[in-house]
């Protein structure tokens, strides 16, 4: 498959194919173009685009893939007829052996606990319990996940002085502020797994449950702790206290993290990068049966953003 993987997030916009060149106007006139065979998706985030039909018939014929989203979340995917499912993509995955999915899910949780120490090392340096957190996010322990989350909430609330804090889907105050966030991220995610030709619903940990994503849910996972520094950050420094409301400011402000720029494998890259070359790291540890190519995000060679 082509490489690019092209992201049309102009507001108002037309979208067409002309001579084999992929062109996006957006509203103020201004042009953009690339090369329809160096494209391996087209994801559409614009809340008004318009799609020419001679686009759906040259991105079928050189099997490009159109991901088309509301508010973010995608609804539509569009794909040639050739293209329909990758054969040996969903072949490999089905097929991987149990210790390798192991592998898998052990690297995406030893990164997410190594995110989470980085980040309350980051918030609160001092806090008794960092060195404890520390600690097991090194270990190789069964079960360090739900260990390492207790100790790094604990930590989160005391850096922000939230009060009888408790980290639950439903459980109100900052939930919901993290909740908002983490649904743009996964958003975000089920974007690069469409383009980059992975089924979310062949995940390698979270259960399959009507209409879910698990693939999503476990590729999310060493990620949530940048949503985890931006909602910090929105509480230190732009929310009122004790203002947890989800409201077009705070959207506005939380969304923001996926144009921040981070470190990826010695490379500084904006958010959105990252996220893709952690997908297709995957994709390739899957497609060759070598878990070794998969690399999920961690910032030790970097800094928290911002």
């Amino acid at each position: 498959m082509s490489y690019h993987i092209v992201n049309i997030d102009s507001p108002r916009c037309s979208i067409s194919c002309k001579q084999g060149q992929l062109t996006c106007v957006s509203e103020d006139g201004r042009r953009q173009q690339a090369p329809l065979e160096d494209v391996a998706a087209i994801v559409i985030t614009s809340f008004s685009a318009q799609l020419h039909s001679h686009l759906l018939m040259e991105a079928a014929k050189h099997g490009v893939a159109l991901v088309i989203c509301e508010r973010f979340q995608p609804v539509s995917l569009l794909l040639p007829a050739n293209r329909s499912t990758d054969t040996l993509l969903t072949k490999a995955a089905l097929t991987l052996e149990k210790k390798k999915v192991a592998t898998l899910w052990r690297k995406t949780i030893d990164a997410k606990c190594a995110n989470q120490a980085s980040l309350a090392e980051h918030l609160n340096p001092n806090h008794a319990k960092l060195e404890t957190l520390r600690k097991r996010a090194n270990s190789k322990a069964p079960g360090k996940e739900s260990t390492c989350a207790r100790y790094y909430w604990g930590i989160y609330a005391d850096a922000l002085n939230l009060t009888d804090f408790k980290r639950s889907r439903d459980a109100g105050g900052a939930n919901d502020l993290l909740n908002f966030g983490y649904a743009i991220l996964l958003s975000l995610i089920l974007q690069k797994l469409f383009a980059c030709g992975l089924d979310p619903t062949l995940g390698i940990s979270h259960e399959v449950r009507e209409r879910s994503t698990p693939l999503a849910y476990d590729l999310m996972e060493p990620f949530r702790p940048c949503v985890d520094w931006r909602v910090a950050r929105w509480i230190t420094e732009e929310a009122a206290p004790d203002d947890y409301r989800v409201d077009g400011r705070f959207r506005r402000y939380v969304t923001d993290f996926t144009l921040e720029r981070i470190g990826y494998l010695g490379i500084e890259m904006d958010f959105r990068n990252c996220l893709e070359s952690v997908v297709r790291s995957f994709r390739q540890a899957v497609l060759s049966g070598q878990t070794r190519h998969y690399k999920p995000w961690t910032p030790s060679n970097s800094k928290w953003a911002g």
